[in-house]
This record gives structure tokens, sequence and C-alpha cells, in this order.
């Protein structure tokens, strides 16, 4: 989440906020006194969900086992809860929350919801449908916040667009994976020699994404309305209220938060008076930790496998809507309905499931619900703050979000990988078992094997040549990404018009490919050469377009403007790539630049002239870096005798090699001056 979403005062559209589940809240939270029945009845009711429960044989306050109750203690939930209807369960803020984890780095494969979902709270506006049917698919649309980095639509078009170009290219995909050493983890996808996608995991940059954790509230911040979560990783958790699940809700609430409650008037909620410092919560990661920024946290848990994605705590059910055909999808409808599924445990069916069959659907479902109850059981007996569900190895991640039909090679450098990958192609269904994977058996490492290790390199560099001799250069800031397109050679040729059209348009392929590649977020502006040709500028931008639909994160692109700048505006997946490989210049602290000798010099004789003038100061002892105090004693030598016969002092000049440009360190003793 971004520092605007978290500072935003935009008007959000209440939806609602009552979950189905049970006592979830009670079993994680010890600090929260007990309600009555009769509170938490008017809590967590609607008037569909009252509605429901009238026509319901069982009455209209009957008690519901949670999948997500007793995570901690183990206890049922005493109190009743209503049921929630359909419709209640269907605004497009609610859709979002089952779109968490997919997206997670596993963004090509979800789709959004339209059914019964869990009550979530954002900035989108409510629409009014009629109940739906268990499972359904949405039109694309409805999303309207600035930055929805979990738009399950959102992700699920690009990677649509993207696989569904790979067969028209008669083109090779191969995937390396460099996991021999213990330091690092490294993932390339090759497209006909050239790097397509490059993942890197570091032993000292773990990924959490997707990770659970059992926190402890630290403190609420009502200006941010939002809360931050100890989880034991020595950075608090950044956790938005419209990121906590209704269940967390105090029970003591007093009968003006209980009725803002009920009459759904979510922009006058305020979190202090729903939940409260101290309180244990079950937290997932959705954003990892970039720069000073603590990760950003959920409450709605979600766990990804490779044809399904399980909700805890949902009762909704989607189906990815890449998986195209009716029939296909009416199927997979009937197959999930003949399976048991536990009462208030949504999910979404994946676009792998596109051609699986039932036995493997019902493997992947039993394999998620087993891991759930694990992490109910890990949840009851671990103290906060405890890491509770840790994400899979590495390339198991990769290869069950990432993993397409296309690749036709799979070469790996260790038997524990090549375990892995043959052990995840034998769950492929038979077309796409197809891939060949080998063990790298060569002198050579297996990246310089396939000439890829000269391509990551250039990762990490500013300036990227592009082919007919111009250049892009890419400075990412604190604040946006600037790239700026450089015409190089391809001016000097006789027609500028078409050189500068040419040089933008290989740009415009390139930028998109770097973005990717180094995974770059947030606002990014490009300064395209100025063309004057307004068709040319209409083929710039819709090269842009088609090169960013390979991105599996969310991006939004402007038009070039009159200075020929283009902004975009691409989701942030995590830090950028060269975070985990790269560290701070000791010596410019990530400036790029130091001071000259000449100044540096300058200035400690400046400061040497304001410290002697004090009174009662009889030595000044400097150490400095062993070129300043050459310089000095070398060029400024008549200047420091100056001042030690003026203000009868002694100055010494004393060089240290260990000492970086910008360090320093000098002292003004009192005293007789000793010679």
């Amino acid at each position: 989440m971004s520092e605007n979403e978290q500072n935003s005062n935009e008007e959000k559209a209440p939806p609602v906020r009552k979950a189905k589940t049970g006592a979830w809240w009670k079993s994680v939270t010890k600090t929260v006194p007990e309600a009555s029945q009769d509170s938490l009845e008017f809590i967590h009711s609607s008037p569909e969900a009252t509605e429901k429960e009238e026509k319901s044989e069982a009455g209209p306050a009957h008690a519901i086992d949670s999948p997500l109750a007793q995570v901690t203690t183990g206890q049922a939930a005493p109190a009743p809860v209503a049921e929630m209807s359909p419709a209640a369960m269907e605004t497009p803020a609610a859709v979002e929350s089952a779109e968490r984890v997919e997206n997670a780095e596993a963004q090509e494969d979800q789709a959004p919801v339209k059914s019964k979902r869990r009550p979530r709270r954002g900035g989108r506006k409510r629409s009014k449908r009629e109940d739906a049917p268990p499972i359904e698919e949405v039109e694309e649309g409805g999303a309207e916040e600035e930055d929805v980095p979990d738009s399950v639509e959102e992700d699920d078009d690009h990677l649509d667009e993207e696989t569904s170009e790979f067969p028209e290219k008669a083109v090779t995909y191969k995937l390396l994976i460099n996991a021999e050493e213990p330091e690092e983890c490294r993932i390339a996808l090759v497209e006909d020699g050239r790097l397509e996608s490059f993942h890197v995991t570091t032993i000292d940059r773990e990924p959490t994404k997707n990770n659970i954790y059992k926190g402890r509230i630290v403190s609420i911040e009502a200006n941010l309305q939002a809360a931050f979560v100890d989880i034991g990783t020595g950075r608090n958790g950044f956790l938005p209220f419209s990121e906590i699940h209704p269940e967390y809700f105090r029970q003591d609430v007093n009968e003006r938060t209980r009725a803002i409650i009920a009459q759904q008037q979510w922009k006058k909620l305020k979190i202090e008076d729903v939940v409260q410092k101290g309180q244990e919560v079950l937290v997932q990661v959705v954003k990892e930790v970039t720069g000073n920024k603590g990760a950003n946290m959920t409450t709605f848990l979600s766990l990804p496998g490779r044809c399904l994605v399980l909700m805890p705590g949902s009762d909704s059910a989607g189906i990815s809507r890449k998986i195209v055909g009716e029939e296909r999808r009416s199927s997979l409808r009937e197959i999930m309905s003949e399976f048991e599924i536990p009462e208030g445990i949504g999910y979404i069916i994946r676009t792998a499931s596109a051609e699986i069959t039932g036995a493997t659907l019902q493997k992947d479902l039993s394999m998620l619900l087993e891991l759930w109850e694990e992490i109910k059981k890990r949840g009851q007996t671990m103290e906060a703050p405890a890491l509770v569900y840790e994400e899979q190895d590495t390339v198991v991640r990769f290869l069950r979000d990432h993993f397409f039909q296309e690749i036709q090679e799979i070469t790996v450098d260790t038997q524990e990988s090549l375990n892995n990958v043959n052990a995840f192609i034998e769950q492929l269904p038979a077309k796409q078992k197809k891939v060949k994977v080998r063990l790298h058996r060569g002198t050579k490492p297996i990246f310089n094997q396939y000439n890829i290790e000269e391509q990551i390199e250039s990762i990490y560099k500013p300036q990227v040549a592009l082919p007919s001799g111009g250049s892009i250069v890419i400075d990412p800031t604190e604040a946006l990404v600037a790239i700026d397109v450089n015409s190089g050679r391809t001016s000097k040729n006789s027609d500028f018009d078409d050189t500068i059209f040419l040089a933008n348009m290989e740009a415009a392929a390139e930028l998109a490919r770097q973005l990717r590649l180094r995974d770059l977020g947030g606002l990014i502006v490009v300064d395209f050469i100025d063309m004057r040709n307004k068709k040319h500028i209409r083929e710039v931008e819709r090269q842009v377009k088609i090169s960013m639909k390979r991105d599996k994160a969310k991006v939004d692109i402007s038009k070039i403007s009159r200075f020929g700048l283009m902004q975009i505006s691409r989701q942030k997946m995590g830090a950028p790539i060269e975070k985990g490989s790269y560290r701070t210049c000791e010596n410019c602290q990530g400036r790029g630049v130091v001071r000259s000798v000449e100044t540096l010099a300058l200035y400690y004789l400046r400061r040497i002239q304001t410290g002697i003038s004090r009174k009662n100061i009889a030595r000044v002892e400097c150490r400095l870096p062993i070129d300043v105090a050459q310089y000095l004693l070398n060029k400024k030598r008549a200047e420091l005798a100056d001042l030690e016969v003026k203000h009868h002092a002694k100055i010494d000049i004393i060089p240290r090699f260990e000492m970086k440009p910008a360090e320093n360190q000098i002292d003004f003793l009192e005293g007789e001056a000793t010679r």
C-alpha cells in the first residue's frame, strides 16, 4: 500500500462488514472483554442476514462453527452469529479480499468473484445486484481506487494477453534454475536466448510475502486509520483498517459505534473504536518491506495452491475469467459442488485448472485443507508474535505461480531442485508434461553456459543500449523512477524524424522489459525524444501498451504530453531487485558522488579556524582521510602555521588510512599547548 493510500481521506463506500464465520475474534484476542449475546447479534447483523435467518429452519439465531475460530485458544465460540446473505457479500470492495494471495506472486490466475464474499472495506462504490449463484465470474471493471495492487481482474488480463501471444510465436522458452549455492537462488526465463524474467532470493533477503504471522497490535494510528502489528521480525507490519476482518472487532463497543455498524456507515467508524492495543491477530503479508516502510498486512487470509486458492474465513467461490468456455466452467462448478468443503471456507479456481481432472482438483483441495488445519493448530499453541506459516521453497513457489505450458525445457543445477521440478511436473495434466527436465552437468556455471550472466549484470546498470545505437537511462529515486531516452547514433542519419521515431519505438519496448526485470514500481516518468509527427506519437504510445501487456503487475499508462513525457503507474510487487544484491555505498551513502579532496580540505580548514578561535584552546587534533590530510599538509601548511601563531595553539593533522572520504574526527583540547 502506498503512502497516498495510507493518508487518503477520500470517501469510501460502505461495504458490508459482517462476517459469516463465528467468533474468530475471540480465539485470537486475549484483551477484549466479552459482550452479551444480544450485542454480538446487533453488531454482526444485516437486513439481508436477518431476512435469511427468518426463513431458516434453524431459527433466527443459530451458531455456526467457524474454521477461523479456535485458532489460538481451541475454544468454540459461544455467541451465535447471523449468516451472511449473498447480497451482503457481493460488494466490489469485498471482491478484492479474495484476490489477495492470487496476486501475491500468483497474479496470473485469479478472476474477479461476484458471489458471496467476505465483508471488506475499501474505496469502491457498492453495486446493487441480486443474489448470485455460489460460483460466478464477473465482467471486468469496478476498480476505482488509484492503486489496487491485488486486483484479480487487472492481473488476469495482463497475463491472459501475455500467454495468448505465446503460441503465435515460433520461439523457444527455457527455464534456468541456479540453486547451487545456499546463499542465493536465481531463476531465469529465457526466450530465444534473451532474458525475459528474472527472480532471485538471497540469504539476507528471504521473501516474506504470503507468510502468515500471529501478531499483536502495538499501536493504533487514528490519523492513518491503521494499526501497527508486531510480527516478530524486528519491524512492525502495517495493517490498514480496510484489511481488518470484522471478526476482530471489539465486543464492548459503545452504543454509538454499534449504531454506526448496524447502519453500515463505515466512513464514520474509527479504528480505535473497534480494535485496541494488545489485541492478537492472524495477519498475512501482502507487500514486503520496502525501504523504511514495514510490510503491508491483511487479516483476510488466503492459501494458494496450483489449482485452487483457499480462503479461510470466506464463503465465496469463483472461477478465473481466463478459463473460457461455458461448458468447461459449468463442469468445474459441478466438480466443486461434489466436494465436501467446510462451512466458512471459500475458494477460487485458478487458470491452471482449465484442463485438469476432478481427481487433481480434489487432491489440491485436500492439501490446502490439511495445510489450514496445521495453521490453526500452530496458531493455538504459539505465543505472539510468531511465524505461523511460511511460503514454500523458491523453486516450488515460482513453478506454482509462473509455469506455463509453452516452456519447452527446464534446466537445474542441483539434485534437490531436480526432484522438486519433477514432483511438480508429475502433478500437471498430460498436455503440460511435454516439458523436458534435465540436470546441468557442464563445467561452466549454468547461467554462463547459456550466456545469461551478462544480461543479468545489465539489470543493475543505469544505462541500457538500444539496437540502433540509442540508449535509455534509468534512475530510480525516492519519489519516482525517471527514464530518459537518448538518440545516440540514430540522430546522425539523414531522415531525422524517422530515426527519432525508431529510437523511441525501441525504447518503448525495452523500458517495459527493464521494468519487469528490475521490478521497479510506483510512478515512472519516461522522457521520450521529442516527435513532431502525431502518428509517430500514437505509435510509440501503442508500443508501450503492447509491451506492458506481458507484465504481471497492474500498470496504468498515460499519453505522451506536449513536453514529451509519459507517466506510468506500475504496481509495486516488492523491493527493487537490486536491493537484495547491492547495499548502500559507505562512502557516498547512496548519493553516487563524494566531495572532492579540495572541497573537503577547505571544509575542514574552516572548521579548524572556527574552533581554534574559542578561548582556552591549546591543541587541535585532526584525524582525517589520508588524501585530505596530505592536501592540508602540502597545500595549506602556511595557513595552518598562521593559525598556530595567531591563537597560540598546536594543530596536528593525523592521516588515517582506514577513514572513508566523509569520515573525520576533529578534537579541540583546552589547556596549555604542548610541543
